[in-house]
């Protein structure tokens, strides 16, 4: 592990690249995404040896329904059982689980999957690790409107701390890096609000690839940059 001067707080990732992975080694779409969840298990663990207490994975978005359905109910699958499987791990590591997105269109299995992890998991402090799961940030903002808004709090009394206490992430600090995977340039409506002063850090390695050696790039880079916010 590295010596680094100047670490993140927060870290999130777009975890891009499983079906590509795959494809290239003549694989099915699904042992791709059984990869990525490999993946994303280390570099979680890996993240938690430098002490960085808050990650965010972008798991699955409300875009992903529009993906075939055989593909969808396979990923969903596979995410049921390894949340099973890794709770207890993450557990026993200090690691508590939370979950950014909606239940409504998952499987009942899957929800009481989700629910139990969060349940186990709750006191832990070493790091949050919260599981974007059916998520949207356009979804979270409106939500955080539609809470205000039923709360019946005026106009003249809402400011940025207010609504940041009404998003799926109250109480956690905004994201400090962004990490996107498998050669896109985009933010694919991930934590709009929370990255408005992100810095990013793209990469062309497929997410299954990326490993504690890509994660020590990514925080390198992180820690050579200047972060202004706005200021000279």
């Amino acid at each position: 592990m590295k010596k680094i001067a100047r670490l993140p707080k927060h870290v999130a990732f777009i975890m891009d690249g499983n079906g590509r992975w795959a494809k290239k080694r003549g694989l099915p779409r699904l042992e791709g995404h059984r990869a990525g969840i490999a993946s994303a298990r280390k570099v979680v663990e890996h993240l938690g040896d430098y002490g960085i207490r808050y990650v965010t994975l972008y798991s699955f978005s409300t875009e992903n329904w529009k993906r075939p359905r055989e593909e969808v109910g396979g990923l969903l699958k596979i995410l049921e059982e390894s949340i099973g499987k890794q709770a207890a791990e993450f557990h026993e590591k200090g690691v508590q689980i939370r979950h950014l997105g909606h239940y409504h269109r998952l499987p009942r299995q899957l929800n009481k999957s989700i629910e139990e992890a969060v349940e186990l998991t709750k006191n832990n402090s070493k790091m949050i690790l919260n599981f974007a799961f059916n998520y949207g940030s356009r979804l979270e903002i409106v939500d955080a409107v539609r809470s205000i808004a039923a709360q019946g709090i005026p106009p003249e009394k809402i400011d940025e701390k207010l609504f940041s206490r009404h998003l799926y992430t109250a109480g956690q600090p905004d994201v400090d890096l962004v990490v996107r995977t498998g050669g896109d340039l985009r933010i694919s409506n991930f934590l709009l609000w929370q990255s408005a002063y992100s810095e990013y850090y793209f990469t062309d390695v497929l997410w299954p690839d990326f490993n504690a050696e890509e994660m020590d790039k990514a925080l390198a880079s992180y820690n050579q940059r200047q972060r202004r916010f706005g200021k000279l």
